[in-house]
């Protein structure tokens, strides 16, 4: 069953971190078998929701997206990035 890896930014503290973070972010997840499917402000937000940058990738399984965070090119990503964002990230099966 497919999940979905979804990233949502509160505020960014650093553009230059957080570049330095998508250089090898990028690769890293798709290397480890992501499918990048959002990468953006949300056009239309409704209820609670906050236009803040938002990442959805899509992955084959939950023990996949979990495999590409723990992974050793993935956290080099998340050590560019120390502290340039607030953020969250879920993973979620797909139905």
């Amino acid at each position: 069953m497919s999940a979905y890896w979804i990233s949502i930014y509160e505020e960014v503290l650093d553009e230059e971190k957080l570049a330095a973070y998508a250089a090898l972010a990028g690769p890293a997840l798709i290397d480890a078998g992501g499918t990048f499917l959002a990468r953006t402000v949300p056009e239309l937000t409704f209820e609670n929701g906050k236009a803040t940058r938002t990442v959805i990738i899509e992955f084959a399984s939950v023990e996949a997206a979990r495999a590409a965070h723990d992974g050793p090119a993935y956290q080099e990503a998340l050590a560019a990035l120390d502290g340039g964002a607030v953020r969250e990230i879920r993973i979620v099966p797909g139905v």
